[in-house]
């Protein structure tokens, strides 16, 4: 008995269109509230951005305005009388002159106390206190002279004899250290203190008196 043969019905399929989702006023409320946050947020990070900009820039100028220059100390005379002696030793002395100026323009200087030291060879052959106090208005020079000798020089005639041995190779070089502790004023601010060294090397001729190399040579300072 003869049967139909079944031919397979391919149907296409439709593709079936995404729905569209629709949001609840819940949600756009939401999202506003963030816009409006995010903002908010960038505002004030704005702000405080801009207020720490200007506050840098004002403390800048005022740091260029009111920073303290280090006090500038040169040596104008030094001398070792009786260098041409042999046996001065024996009443051996050395005076100098140095000035301190105070360069700011605002700024004063306050020395708590200031002392001398004498050096040879990087052997210190005399010291002294020169100042107790010393309060230094801004653009200011102060001149500090000193005589060392007796209990406050200790000059040996190994010393003097390599004094001797120097001066016939033309000079004698020494070297003047001032200390002091220092603190900068500015109207009723005070600064710490700061611990503050100069260092004058300084060479005498035959007769004992500064060279011309040496006269009003600016000191280099330094802190501690």
């Amino acid at each position: 008995m003869w049967s139909p043969t079944r031919v397979p019905i391919h149907s296409a399929t439709t593709p079936t269109k995404p729905m569209k989702r629709h949001h609840t006023t819940r949600y756009y409320v939401h999202r506003v509230k963030e816009s409006l946050a995010t903002r908010v947020s960038k505002l004030v990070c704005s702000i405080f951005l801009s207020l720490l900009l200007i506050l840098g820039i004002i403390t800048f100028i005022l740091w260029l305005s009111l920073r303290p220059h280090r006090p500038r100390f040169h040596i104008h005379d030094f001398s070792v009388p009786g260098l041409s002696q042999e046996n001065g030793f024996e009443n051996a002395q050395i005076a100098f002159n140095v000035t301190l100026r105070n360069s700011n323009q605002h700024i004063a200087i306050y020395y708590d106390a200031m002392d001398g030291s004498v050096f040879y060879r990087d052997q210190k052959i005399g010291s002294k206190s020169l100042l107790a106090t010393l309060d230094q208005e801004p653009k200011t020079t102060t001149t500090v002279a000193d005589v060392l000798s007796g209990a406050t020089l200790t000059v040996t005639s190994q010393h003097w004899m390599e004094f001797l041995s120097d001066r016939a190779a033309g000079s004698v070089t020494f070297r003047l250290d001032l200390t002091s502790a220092i603190r900068f004023k500015v109207s009723t601010w005070t600064s710490k203190t700061h611990r503050m060294h100069a260092s004058c090397p300084v060479a005498v001729g035959a007769d004992g008196s500064i060279l011309p190399i040496s006269k009003d040579k600016r000191c280099p300072v330094y802190f501690t």
